[in-house]
């Protein structure tokens, strides 16, 4: 199964500019943050809590954001 990030990766250009910069806000590396933005790392319960919370996503918009 495939998940397409457009919706997120907007959310995140939207709220932080740069994805660097969500990734900084984050304390994570460029490389974790680009291999869960392209499918080859995923996304456990509290990473989308917290990106969730970063982006002002509410839990009940979820799905269309992180298993689109």
């Amino acid at each position: 199964m495939e998940f397409k990030y457009a919706k997120l990766r907007g959310r995140i250009v939207e709220k932080y500019g740069t994805m660097d910069a969500f990734g900084k806000k984050l304390n994570i590396s460029k490389v974790q943050m680009s291999k869960k933005m392209n499918g080859k790392a995923g996304f456990s319960q509290s990473d989308i809590i917290q990106w969730s919370e970063l982006l002002d996503i509410d839990l009940c918009d979820v799905g269309s954001f992180f298993y689109a």
